[in-house]
């Protein structure tokens, strides 16, 4: 491959790494509307299965266990199963505490605190058995910064909102860890359906439980819905696949972490949402962090 037609593909991955950043942070805005209409888990219930819906076609155009490595078990096995319903219930963890916290909480917060996942990843890690670097620790502690100027008042008090965004950040940040050792057991088509049919119905199980739900009401949020399950789930994890097998890590790390960026500029856009300047602040150092802890090993860094 030439230098130029090296050029070529990473813009294209780079592009395509940028359309994902801003759906899934005009994601959050979807999210915060649906809360209107209609109750957290019904709506990640029937997000979730909208995504199954957009792969399906793609699963059986591409048979349910033929791709599969001969290193380790087909996805639609019994111990690919478990895989996936491990990582099913940890989407759900991540997912249910995110969208209960939208009804608390504005789109640019939940945006820029779910961000905080890719400096937990590294720290999670370490209890793992995984080496890190400094950048990590100063990457944590920025965003630690940052998380007090954007979520903690002047009477040391958060809000419940960021607070449940947080709890969730650490389930993403754990989801990472398990599809890293799921993914080289299946094809990643596969693995996302699985996992979104278990936190579909688990959504829904719950909702069924304690929620109320009225086929009007559903209606009502047909917009977001289709764009959180469609466009956020659907498509968004298509593109981020495709686009991350050719993207140089570092270029992902950078593009990826815009959709903190474009969750608060759909907030403001969208759901005229301020940021005080003290929560700008919180927002910088928070971006910073969440740069420092993925650039931190650039190309010839020992």
């Amino acid at each position: 491959m030439t230098r130029t037609d090296k050029g070529s593909q990473t813009l294209k991955s780079d592009t395509l790494l940028l359309l994902t950043a801003f759906i899934w942070g005009f994601a959050f805005v979807a999210q915060r509307v649906g809360m209107e209409y209609v109750g957290p888990f019904g709506f990640n219930g029937v997000r979730f299965a909208l995504g199954c819906l957009v792969l399906l076609p793609l699963i059986f155009r591409n048979g349910l266990n033929g791709d599969a490595p001969p290193s380790g078990p087909a996805l639609f096995t019994l111990p690919g199963l478990g895989g996936g319903l491990l990582a099913g219930l940890v989407l759900f963890a991540g997912a249910s505490f995110q969208q209960v916290a939208m009804i608390y909480t504005t789109a640019g917060n939940a945006g820029f605190i779910t961000g905080l996942y890719v400096i937990l990843v590294p720290i999670i890690g370490i209890f793992l058995g995984h080496r890190t670097h400094a950048g990590t620790w100063i990457g944590a502690v920025l965003a630690a910064a940052g998380l007090y100027l954007l979520s903690v008042t002047r009477q040391f008090t958060i809000s419940w909102g960021d607070l449940l965004v947080l709890i969730g950040a650490f389930f993403w940040a754990c989801h990472v860890h398990i599809i890293g050792w799921l993914s080289p057991k299946g094809n990643a088509l596969k693995i996302s359906f699985l996992q979104y049919a278990v936190c579909s119905m688990l959504s829904m199980a719950v909702s069924l439980i304690m929620e109320e739900n009225k086929l009007q009401n559903y209606l009502a949020a047909t917009i977001p819905i289709l764009y959180g399950g469609i466009m956020s789930v659907g498509v968004a994890y298509t593109l981020q696949v495709v686009a991350q097998k050719k993207a140089k890590p570092s270029h992902a790390a950078i593009i990826l972490s815009l959709e903190a960026v474009f969750a608060a500029l759909g907030g403001w856009v969208m759901l005229n949402e301020v940021l005080t300047h003290r929560a700008m602040a919180g927002c910088a150092l928070m971006f910073s962090g969440m740069l420092v802890s993925q650039l931190w090993r650039l190309p010839g860094r020992p």
